[in-house]
């Protein structure tokens, strides 16, 4: 088997005052024709790094490559021009990266995104690339092409958002394919299209893929081998099936026992509790003569009614673009509803002004599914934290006593507080979200895909702190995620959103031992691993 991808004693340096030397420190790799080499480990320990030293998408004067070699079919990337890296991005290797909103222009519609990579490494005609984007739209699974092609970012889920940047990825058909986190966004369903889609293309193609994930039902569906990552460097590695069943490494070890049980565990109902979070029949219909230029409605949500107890997470689970946010966003009023209402606390939040909302707000708070986009890139993470309580008459220095406590619970250090978000990695960045909202000392707290950008062994951290504050503080938590393994292990009761609509709810235990509608039963059906026992031979 050749060689796409040969990485050999690859270092890439830190700045100075960095918590490490190096980002990377002395790793060698090799990813094969036809072959799929799965990169794991924590946030933070080098995996995005090492993707981007193969890119060459290193950020000049914060990270460089101070030793080893990189070498794409034979060809010494560290050696090529910066026109030749140019000219290799897209047409032989590309990558898909963990944000996509981060990676999306926001002022250029989809289509037109797309269509730059043929426009710069093909001799196509306008409307031969006009077919092809639509053609990669559709082998994503992204219903209706040409809608979505002359849609916005920000017009689309994150999941959809995701299948776009995949789709972006792949239009080249490229000799190497780097997957940096690409299905974290998506829900199972979809997931498993995109991971088949993607070995599809590998096929005919005889495409070698670095897949960098923290999720190991992924590397037991798609590795042909495994390297683990920790701090740099590359403590272990081999063919899938021995690593999975075998790890030889403490830290690899360590990894598996954090991947969450598809087996609720026993947890005390909470009949009793007063319910402090409720919608009836809420909807919401996008829609009117001049959205996204069609003059078409899409209800986002149709006539959903849940009730959250206190001391008791609900979670909310569907397939990507299922109105799983859109509630969220409905309820918190980020987005009002069109009809229904929204009580906390008995008290309807639909119909009131924006400022007879505002003291409720500090009542419900909400955890967004993407980091980056929720924090300010110009201000420190500290003061992110410390805006809302001072905004709310707490005093300046209990608010910044309060955020070094929340800091240091979610796994951040407390003297990072003066950073800014690009400085930490995508999981940092979410545990700092997390504080953010629990600064306010909520009664109600949303959690919109809280875990989707940690890594295993940071997400059981991340889901335990949430449960102590949850029994703590006595909170009623609206947990909405597309990973059933985490619904399984917080979540009390689920509630099934399918179309816009619930399709079924019970108690966790009950509904993953008998679902019952044939959305759920798919659902459960398509979840990566199931039936895997990591770290146990077959």
């Amino acid at each position: 088997m050749s060689a796409v991808l040969a990485v050999e004693h690859l270092t890439v340096r830190l700045p100075p005052g960095a918590d490490r030397e190096n980002a990377v420190a002395d790793a060698t790799l090799e990813v094969g024709a036809d072959e799929t080499v799965c990169l794991v480990g924590e946030s933070g320990s080098g995996k995005s790094v090492a993707a981007q030293a193969v890119m060459g998408l290193l950020p000049k004067r914060q990270l460089a490559v101070v030793g080893g070699r990189i070498a794409l079919l034979g060809e010494d990337l560290a050696a090529a021009a910066p026109a030749r890296l140019r000219a290799l991005r897209g047409s032989r290797m590309a990558m898909i990266f963990q944000e996509p909103m981060t990676a999306l222009n926001p002022v250029m519609p989809i289509g037109r995104q797309i269509e730059e990579a043929l426009t710069a490494h093909t001799r196509m005609g306008a409307r031969a690339r006009a077919g092809r984007v639509r053609a990669a739209l559709r082998d994503v699974d992204l219903p209706e092409p040409d809608r979505i092609g002359a849609a916005y970012p920000h017009q689309l889920s994150g999941g959809q958002r995701q299948r776009v940047m995949i789709a972006m990825a792949l239009v080249l058909e490229p000799a190497l394919l780097i997957a940096d986190e690409p299905t974290t966004a998506l829900d199972v369903t979809t997931q498993a299209r995109i991971l088949a889609l993607v070995k599809r293309i590998q096929r005919e193609r005889g495409m070698g893929v670095l897949f960098i994930t923290h999720d190991f039902g992924v590397v037991a569906e798609i590795a042909d081998r495994v390297a683990v990552m920790r701090e740099g460097r590359i403590v272990e590695q081999g063919a899938a099936a021995r690593v999975l069943s075998a790890p030889e490494h403490a830290y690899t070890r360590a990894l598996m026992a954090a991947v969450p049980s598809l087996r609720p565990p026993a947890r005390a109902a909470r009949d009793g509790a007063a319910v402090a979070l409720e919608t009836r029949a809420l909807s919401k219909t996008w829609g009117g003569r001049r959205w996204l230029r069609r003059g078409r409605t899409v209800r986002a949500a149709r006539d959903v009614s849940l009730a959250v107890r206190r001391g008791e997470t609900l979670g909310v689970v569907g397939e990507s673009g299922s109105g799983k946010s859109t509630v969220a966003r409905c309820i918190v009023r980020l987005t009002d509803p069109t009809a229904g209402a929204v009580l906390l606390d008995g008290v309807d939040l639909a119909p009131l002004s924006p400022r007879a909302l505002r003291p409720w707000r500090r009542r419900a708070q909400i955890v967004f599914q993407d980091p980056y986009r929720s924090l300010n890139p110009r201000r420190a993470v500290g003061a992110s934290i410390v805006e809302g309580p001072v905004n709310y008459g707490v005093a300046p220095r209990d608010a910044w006593r309060r955020a070094a406590e929340l800091l240091e619970l979610v796994g951040i250090d407390p003297a990072a507080a003066g950073r800014y978000p690009h400085q930490f990695s995508g999981g940092q960045r979410q545990r700092i979200c997390i504080a953010r909202a629990l600064a306010m000392e909520p009664r109600v707290l949303i959690a919109d895909e809280p875990v989707s950008a940690l890594d295993v062994s940071v997400q059981a951290q991340v889901l335990a702190l949430l449960d102590r504050v949850r029994a703590r503080f006595d909170l009623a938590m609206l947990f909405i995620t597309h990973d059933l393994r985490v619904a399984a292990q917080v979540c009390d009761r689920i509630a099934v959103m399918h179309r816009g609509e619930i399709v079924e709810t019970g108690a966790a235990a009950a509904l993953f031992a008998r679902p019952s509608h044939p959305y759920t039963q798919s659902l459960f059906a398509a979840v990566p691993g199931r039936d895997r026992r990591f770290g146990a031979a077959e």
